[in-house]
């Protein structure tokens, strides 16, 4: 009716924006539980704080090497017979792959690259790297590539190519992304940017040498994970209730998956020391819990997506209490877990897909050996992503309901005190009262 069209809007005017307001008590009770885990949170760190990783001497194998930057300057055919390139088997057998790659090697045109080392107490000097036709990674001429380093070897050898330099893609990439992320995202997206970068500086500061400097895996992936939560989503949505309702459904969330994966990674026996580059972690720093590593990347990995969960849930919530104030609590917790149902179907299948998408190749290689489902499933290296994606979602389906309830509960005892009630009511009372005089 036209009488009621005004009020309308204008109950919704001030009920409708980024967090509804609750009340002083609640407030308090919020403040009271969150203030002493930030706290703690604070100290913890303060206390794990590791001052930097730890020096040790090279290895020089796999990540563990010295390397530099070099650029390809010149670019030769050659016969690969002539620089030899690759031993034929003294039999001569071509029955294996490696004795058919040795005679195509020996038979083909191979290149002959003149690599200049571009940094380091070297810069300048230049040597020679054979590159085979069947060889993964071709060099071209004027092409950045990383060398290493090693000081021990002759001077013909203390050289060699081991990748190629992708920085300037690299950088692309990642500015085209912030830049999509500010577009869409304006304000909201530049502060999301900044906790990105929080968060990998406390990856990259505090948790990764933590964990090389001695201190219980576990502990310092909670601590970590938990500063980055309260910083991502305070900052990403802020200092609000919603927010703070969204920082307890995630802290419990991750709780349980911590509880979980100690449970099942100590069941299954599962050292978390299944490739090279774990082994060898483990043999530089053999007092690390490989484990426990296991478990605070269980806990990580987790945190982004149970971030997104909890807000989406929160908001959800907060949004319904809007459009209907007069809703309670279990009103409130069956609409937000209708809408939780589509969240978790869709999250848990991205997440499972995205830890197949990661071992794609290890599965390719099941594949290739003809092994069945419970051979695979039951190797450490596949068990490790099953137990790692399969918590991870348990935590994930349990955030939905914990923060469902948890958002219902604050907001509808909220529900008097609400601005989203109080102008609703004039607005009606005004349109009955004009209804009575027609």
């Amino acid at each position: 009716m036209p009488g009621q069209s005004p009020g309308h809007s204008h109950g919704h005017s001030h009920s409708h924006g980024p967090a509804a307001p609750v009340s002083k008590h609640l407030r308090k009770v919020i403040a009271a539980v969150l203030i002493p885990f930030a706290a703690a949170v604070v100290i913890g760190m303060a206390v794990l704080w590791p001052g930097g990783a730890p020096a040790h001497e090279r290895t020089g194998v796999g990540f563990d090497r010295q390397t530099q930057q070099g650029k390809v300057v010149a670019l030769q055919q050659v016969d690969c017979k002539s620089v030899n390139a690759a031993q034929v088997p003294a039999t001569g057998d071509t029955s294996t792959p490696e004795g058919r790659e040795a005679v195509a090697s020996q038979t083909g045109e191979c290149k002959k690259a003149t690599i200049e080392v571009g940094t380091g107490p070297d810069k300048g000097r230049k040597f020679t790297e054979i590159v085979q036709p069947g060889a993964p990674r071709q060099l071209t001429n004027g092409q950045e590539v990383v060398v290493a380093y090693a000081p021990d070897a002759p001077r013909d050898l203390q050289y060699s190519v081991i990748d190629v330099n992708r920085k300037l893609p690299m950088a692309l990439l990642a500015g085209i992304f912030a830049l999509a992320v500010v577009l869409v995202g304006r304000m909201r997206g530049l502060f999301a940017l900044i906790a990105l970068a929080v968060s990998f500086a406390v990856l990259t500061l505090f948790i990764l040498p933590a964990i090389l400097q001695g201190s219980n895996p576990l502990v310092v992936a909670v601590v970590g994970a938990s500063a980055i939560m309260l910083i991502a989503l305070y900052m990403c949505h802020g200092l609000t209730a919603r927010t703070s309702v969204a920082v307890l459904g995630t802290l419990v969330s991750l709780l349980l998956i911590g509880l979980l994966g100690s449970l099942f990674i100590g069941w299954a026996f599962l050292s978390g020391n299944t490739d090279d580059n774990t082994g060898l972690i483990h043999g530089l720093y053999p007092n690390i819990d490989m484990s426990g590593l296991l478990l605070a990347g269980v806990i990580i990995g987790s945190l982004g997506v149970l971030d997104d969960v909890t807000v989406t849930q929160t908001s959800a919530v907060w949004e319904l209490h809007q459009a209907d104030p007069t809703m309670g609590p279990r009103g409130l917790y069956r609409a937000g877990i209708r809408i939780g149902r589509d969240h978790i179907a869709s999250v848990v299948n991205t997440l499972v897909l995205a830890y197949a998408g990661a071992a794609l190749p290890l599965l390719l290689l099941f594949s290739i050996a003809n092994s069945s489902m419970g051979s695979v499933a039951n190797s450490e290296l596949v068990a490790e992503e099953i137990v790692r994606t399969l918590v991870g979602s348990i935590g994930l389906v349990a955030s939905v309901p914990v923060t469902t309830a948890l958002a219902a509960l604050v907001v509808s005892a909220d529900r008097t005190d609400s601005p989203a009630a109080t102008p609703a009511a004039g607005p009606l009372r005004g349109g009955r009262g004009r209804r009575r005089k027609r």
